[in-house]
């Protein structure tokens, strides 16, 4: 398995990878700059290479985000922005009237100062008109993967595993990392 840290603050994120990969995970907090675009993989890669250039060594990184089908790709990588500006009642409600139809993305990302590599995962759902549930991670509550009809943060922990590693890329990301 290559040798990576993987750049992140949260333990939770950190031990989740860990469970998929079958391995522990080195993981550690750095202040990384994130630059503004609803690109997943140039954020991603603007993210590589500030982490490598502060870690110097083999990196991981990723970014996850919700896409509102009525308005274009956003919030997507916007969307820490719009959760410390709003509740998610507000942004449940700014869907009122449009089509409720919601992308959760996320992008993870390798590089080792030569080579770059990217993984990409998506599930399609929905947004309900309020948030609901107290588990998972961030805008969890505001989104209902295809063929439930319960929020990500409702669901049980076999569902909430079954979703998040159709979301997560973990499967690609462990078959690079092992060489295969």
């Amino acid at each position: 398995m290559k040798d990576v840290v993987f750049i992140t603050g949260n333990q939770a994120k950190a031990d989740y990878l860990a469970k998929f990969l079958g391995h522990p995970v080195e993981h550690m907090k750095v202040e990384l700059d994130e630059i503004q675009s609803l690109d997943f993989k140039e954020v991603v890669r603007h993210k590589l290479r500030g982490a490598y250039a502060k870690v110097g060594r083999p990196v991981l990184v990723e970014d996850s985000g919700i896409e509102f089908v009525a308005f274009g790709r956003l919030p997507g990588t916007l969307v820490k922005w719009f959760q410390n500006e709003m509740s998610y009642e507000d942004i449940c409600s700014l869907l009122d009237g449009k089509d409720r139809n919601a992308i959760a993305r996320c992008v993870y990302g390798y590089y080792d100062g030569t080579e770059e590599k990217l993984f990409e995962g998506s599930m399609r759902g929905t947004v309900p008109e309020k948030p609901a549930g107290k588990s998972g991670f961030g805008w969890d509550s505001i989104f209902i993967p295809e063929g439930y009809s319960v929020t990500r943060a409702e669901l049980s922990p076999e569902d909430d595993e079954k979703t998040y590693i159709q979301i997560k890329p973990f499967a690609q990301v462990k078959a690079f990392l092992a060489g295969e």
